[in-house]
């Protein structure tokens, strides 16, 4: 009796259980209104009061094509934003295409410094130091103040398993997330999922170890074959990103000796309980990546049609130093590079409702599409998260406050922001962490046709996810980087 009653509570431990996501929250100082919104109505509340004083209602009128503008700049939506929201993304576009920041040509002649990455804008600056213990690749960025290790993982199909394993899988993930929240050095996680053309790597070892290459005509024709056919195929690889923050970081850095030498002594130190915790999520990590695999990735994310040759070759185009593109355009919605043409989509909104484990199958599991699906999580130390959600939970209250005394109704989006906010309070005083999560999906093809075809898919895809995803524009490079790269780059 006593064994089938714990068998019984193991089961409805390890039920699937669903979950549900935080709204994305749109606060404003006043009444939902942003700083750029207040001080253009407040311009235009000016020129109104002005025009009364000068000349009456004739001075209304005659003032009324300024401030109906400066109205319809701060109320009126286009592409899902306010006009007002889109004056700094496109100033900033237009002066990066003045500076011609938006075209990179790799200078085949001058030589690059040493320890530095061949790879476009502010990604220049990207340092390689390799462990000396592991072998491990890390990636200093000077400016963010980060150094990044990355390391291949391989699981089992997720939507294959029973419920009972997917929740119990759920539960390790949980804690490895949770484990990075009460680091206090982790920047960034990033987990990356793309799909590759199959270079046919795996037929080829299995022949090199199981066949029997002794020159006959069978073995000629089978060898034959399977270099024929393994490139016709599509794999999914995953990668995990581990990113320590220097600054955070600096005491500990210093005990070990400063410098760089420090910085990677620590971030040796997240990398083995990272690798701990993903043992205990039953994960199998395949490795910490070295500068050849890194330099692998960045040169398949940037040139695709030239992963399945490299791949089956073994040793041809992993140098970290040559592997950046030679050629880069970005447009106002889409980029291109040497073989392919690219366009990043956000999640912008997670399921509302509740939803079980395994809700992205459809956009994971899409075929026929190069696309890199990346998820960032970006821990919040406990102190922090205590405070935004006080600042966030007085905000809120305040703005009710201020509707009710004007006599405006109260809508159901605030009253669910309200109630995530506090769910979140809760589950941080009961000891779990915060994280915040972007998702981001690069979509490659060959040609520009095809690539709105394929991210055409990817959105209808997003939406059996219960996901909605937006095209960025005006940023496609930066988030390329951030997309298509395991490097724990923002946006």
């Amino acid at each position: 009796m006593t064994s089938h009653a714990s068998t019984t509570a193991a089961a409805e431990r390890f039920e699937l259980r669903p979950v549900q996501f935080s709204r994305l929250t749109r606060r404003g100082i006043l009444l939902g209104l942003s700083l750029p919104q207040l001080i253009v109505l407040a311009v235009a509340l000016l020129i109104v009061v002005a025009g009364l004083y000068t000349n009456g209602g004739a001075g209304l009128a005659w003032a009324s094509p300024a401030w109906a503008s400066l109205v319809a700049i701060a109320w009126v939506p286009v592409g899902g934003r306010k006009v007002i929201e889109w004056a700094p993304i496109v100033t900033r576009w237009i002066l990066r295409t003045r500076a011609k920041q938006t075209r990179y040509r790799r200078r085949v002649v001058k030589p690059r410094p040493a320890g530095t990455l061949a790879l476009p804008g502010d990604m220049a600056a990207l340092r390689e130091w390799v462990d000396p213990e592991t072998g491990a690749a890390m990636i200093h960025d000077p400016h963010a103040q980060t150094l990044t290790a990355v390391c291949g993982v391989q699981h089992p199909a997720f939507v294959l398993l029973d419920p009972a394993e997917q929740q119990r899988r759920v539960t390790g993930w949980g804690r490895v997330l949770a484990a990075a929240c009460r680091s206090g050095r982790i920047a960034r996680i990033q987990v990356m999922e793309r799909t590759l053309p199959d270079s046919g790597s795996g037929l080829t070892e299995w022949w090199r170890q199981h066949g029997t290459d002794d020159g006959s005509w069978a073995a000629t024709t089978y060898r034959e074959l399977i270099e024929r056919a393994g490139p016709a195929g599509e794999r999914h690889a995953t990668t995990v990103s581990l990113s320590i923050d220097m600054r955070a970081a600096a005491r500990q850095i210093r005990s070990a000796g400063g410098g760089m030498k420090g910085t990677a002594a620590v971030l040796r130190q997240e990398m083995q309980s990272f690798q701990t915790a993903l043992r205990s999520a039953e994960l199998h990590m395949t490795g910490w990546l070295t500068p050849g695999d890194v330099a692998l990735i960045l040169r398949t994310a940037y040139d695709p049609a030239a992963g399945p040759a490299l791949e089956r070759h073994g040793k041809l185009g992993r140098v970290l130093a040559i592997a950046g593109p030679v050629a880069v355009n970005e447009s106002w919605d889409r980029l291109r590079s040497d073989s392919a043409h690219h366009a990043v989509l956000w999640i912008s909104e997670w399921p509302r409702a509740q939803t079980f484990p395994g809700f992205l199958a459809p956009l994971v599991l899409t075929g026929g599409v190069l696309r890199s699906l990346s998820l960032h999580y970006l821990p919040v130390r406990a102190d922090q998260a205590a405070r935004d959600l006080r600042k966030k939970k007085t905000e809120m209250i305040a703005d009710a406050a201020q509707r009710r005394k004007i006599g405006q109704v109260e809508d159901t989006q605030a009253s669910a922001e309200y109630s995530d906010v506090l769910q979140q309070e809760s589950e941080l005083t009961a000891g779990h962490g915060v994280l915040r999560v972007v998702g981001l999906v690069s979509v490659s093809a060959p040609t520009a046709s095809e690539l709105d075809a394929a991210a055409s898919q990817i959105e209808q895809a997003a939406i059996q996810a219960s996901c909605e995803t937006r095209r960025l524009v005006g940023q496609q490079a930066q988030a390329f980087t951030a997309a298509a790269l395991p490097l724990c780059r923002s946006i």
